[in-house]
């Protein structure tokens, strides 16, 4: 890949409805609004208590930066599916992954977020346009730690950046860190979903999950200085 980085990249891990810790690491990271791009690698909702606040605010900067970027989580993957298809079978992993603090954040049970019926229009758009990954220069972000062959997919391009269904929800919740591969030269890849005390660094993959909703701390990294902020 061969296009330069001219500006800076801030790119924030996994919120999960923590909505005040992502208003204080706003504050803290020094993004220029006007040139700078900042990318969320989704996970935006459960589990916290804030997830209407947080999609609240994540519209506001998509409404209100130049280049803001938004990925779709495994969470995000899971709450589509069951509001496109109504497939009940969806509800017990929803419930899992702590998606009645979504609802109750809109004042609504489970039942309601068929349809998307409960969030308001702005949310519902929002959610239904989020990115599976974005390329920029070497840097490769995606939500989860995707394997070496279809790190390739994604950075030539290939139909990976808008996968079906069943292979979006496959690759949204992969834990490719499990398995011994070896790095794709060039490629770095910042991904969240598996989460660790500290950022992962490793030569060719970055992982800013730090588990803000488990207690610890909301992260982000600048790019390409790798400098990390944290709330």
């Amino acid at each position: 890949m061969d296009q330069t980085i001219e500006e800076r990249i801030f790119a924030i891990g996994d919120i999960h409805g923590c909505h005040a810790q992502l208003v204080t690491l706003l504050n803290r990271v020094p993004v220029d609004k006007e040139r700078d791009t900042i990318i969320f690698l989704g996970d935006y909702i459960n589990r916290g208590p804030d997830s209407r606040k947080v999609l609240d605010t994540l519209v506001e900067i998509q409404q209100t930066y130049a280049h803001s970027v938004f990925l779709k989580g495994n969470h995000e993957q899971a709450l589509l599916a069951y509001a496109e298809t109504g497939d009940v079978d969806i509800v017990p992993f929803l419930r899992v992954m702590g998606v009645e603090a979504t609802a109750a954040s809109y004042g609504a049970r489970v039942r309601n977020l068929q349809n998307l019926a409960c969030f308001p229009p702005a949310h519902q758009a929002f959610l239904k346009n989020l990115q599976f990954c974005h390329i920029v220069g070497d840097f490769l972000f995606t939500h989860a730690d995707i394997t070496d062959e279809q790190v390739l997919a994604a950075a030539s391009g290939q139909p990976l950046t808008n996968p079906d269904r069943q292979l979006e929800a496959e690759l949204l919740s992969s834990r490719r860190l499990a398995e011994q591969k070896n790095a794709i030269d060039g490629i770095t890849i910042i991904f969240g979903h598996s989460p660790f005390q500290f950022p992962l660094v490793l030569p060719d993959r970055i992982c800013i999950d730090t588990g803000a909703v488990y207690g610890n701390v909301l992260t982000a990294v600048e790019l390409p200085r790798k400098q990390f902020y944290h709330a």
